[in-house]
């Protein structure tokens, strides 16, 4: 490979406290050289005055649904989706057919993962089948390159067999992701319980149905001392318990996805199933409880819960369409429009929920911009100005909330392993 000189970026590296001009060099795969003014007359150059340079932004939660489901999604099609949206990296979650509960199907993914654009790791099932019932072959897994184990999509219920989980991957120092829903509370709920499934006479599923596992996960985490790490938070209710669980020393991590703090329940007003996501939307103080915690460290992570589903499935009445909509191209805008340019949060805490701090959380190589390390990098222009349109993007399915909508903020280029994965 031929050297790469990025010239005149905005550098923002939150593990240094960086956010100044800088020029990257990058040899051979790996940052060369960070410094205010580098000259290499050998090397490719790539001008990104006016541009933010960022170490490469992480996904914690994407459904790939390879194998199994590839009519919505494969691990190209998402691979390459994730690229554009300026993500180096993304964590596969395991609700598969089959599911990645062994250590085949974890090296099935890995290998069709390996032709894609850009880095994937896997997430193994806590229980065999995400059925609930019985632990799965985690340690297998780990050795053929899980990053943490989730029953993503199901909870684990059983307290008993989520407290061996937790002590499980306490000694094998895997983070253990969960699903946060009370099965019975949310059983037939469509979207939240509240005004407007009043109104549209719709089955609610209530915060409670997710405050309370919340609440028995952090203590569960507590006795064990395991990493824990709550996927998707939506309510004031659970936030306000992972506070609690980290003012107590317990090791919680949490995420929120741009969905989550964009919309409110009021978005399902017109039965329009792109709306339709597990947790669901939630109220304008739900919302505003998540931006504050996006702010102030609370939160730990932007994550999109990137799900899939084709035309056919999703083009159905309300009640009985599949939860998930698709957001892997639009994150990081709606995190510059709803929370950059309303001076919510900086650039330097943006990038530390994109990429520092997802790294991590699944303790991979990364979120950072360090001389030597491999040359993961998200260039984004904060001010472009673009319309979204789902049926133009790179995944293979279409169902979003955010299709027509013109954004503020969009990646230019993403670079992995000193190659350009995508570069607009």
């Amino acid at each position: 490979m031929k050297p790469l000189l990025i010239k005149n970026g905005r550098v923002v590296d939150p593990a240094a406290g960086l956010d100044a001009r800088r020029d990257l060099l990058i040899e051979d795969g790996r940052l060369a050289a960070l410094d205010t003014r580098i000259e290499r007359p050998d090397a490719d150059v790539f001008d990104a005055a006016n541009l933010v340079v960022a170490p490469g932004f992480i996904d914690l939660h994407v459904h790939l649904r390879e194998p199994g489901k590839e009519a919505a999604e494969t691990v190209s099609s998402g691979t390459a989706a994730a690229a554009a949206g300026g993500f180096t990296a993304v964590a596969a979650m395991p609700n598969t057919q089959p599911v990645n509960d062994s250590a085949l199907v974890t090296r099935f993914i890995l290998a069709q993962a390996a032709r894609g654009p850009v880095r994937v790791y896997p997430v193994g099932a806590v229980t065999k089948g995400t059925a609930g019932e019985e632990l799965a072959e985690i340690e297998s897994m780990r050795e053929a390159g899980i990053r943490a184990v989730s029953d993503d999509g199901r909870p684990v219920w059983n307290s008993r067999l989520l407290r061996r989980a937790l002590e499980y991957c306490l000694a094998l120092d895997l983070p253990l992701v969960d699903h946060c829903e009370d099965p019975h509370l949310a059983a037939g709920g469509v979207m939240h319980e509240g005004e407007w499934s009043l109104r549209l006479g719709l089955r609610g599923i209530p915060a409670l149905a997710e405050e309370l596992p919340v609440l028995r996960d952090t203590l569960l985490a507590k006795l064990t001392g395991a990493r824990l790490h709550l996927a998707h938070l939506s309510t004031r209710g659970a936030l306000e318990f992972v506070r609690r669980a980290k003012q107590d020393g317990v090791r919680v991590t949490c995420e929120v996805t741009p969905h989550h703090f964009t919309l409110t329940d009021e978005a399902c007003r017109d039965f329009d199933a792109r709306a339709k996501m597990n947790p669901p939307l939630r109220t304008a103080d739900d919302v505003a409880a998540l931006v504050e915690g996006l702010a102030d460290g609370a939160v730990d992570a932007i994550a999109t819960d990137h799900a899939p589903h084709s035309e056919t499935e999703k083009q159905t009445d309300f009640e009985s369409a599949p939860f998930g909509v698709i957001g892997l191209e639009t994150a990081l805008a709606l995190a510059l429009e709803k929370l950059y340019h309303t001076q919510k949060i900086s650039l330097l805490r943006l990038v530390e929920l994109f990429s520092t701090n997802p790294a991590r959380i699944l303790g991979v190589e990364g979120g950072r911009l360090a001389v030597g390390a491999p040359a993961d990098i998200t260039i984004f222009d904060p001010e472009r100005r673009w319309t979204y349109r789902a049926a133009e993007g790179a995944s293979q399915s279409h169902n979003s909330p955010f299709d027509g909508w013109t954004l503020r903020g969009a990646p230019v280029a993403t670079l992995v392993a000193g190659r350009f994965a995508f570069r607009q």
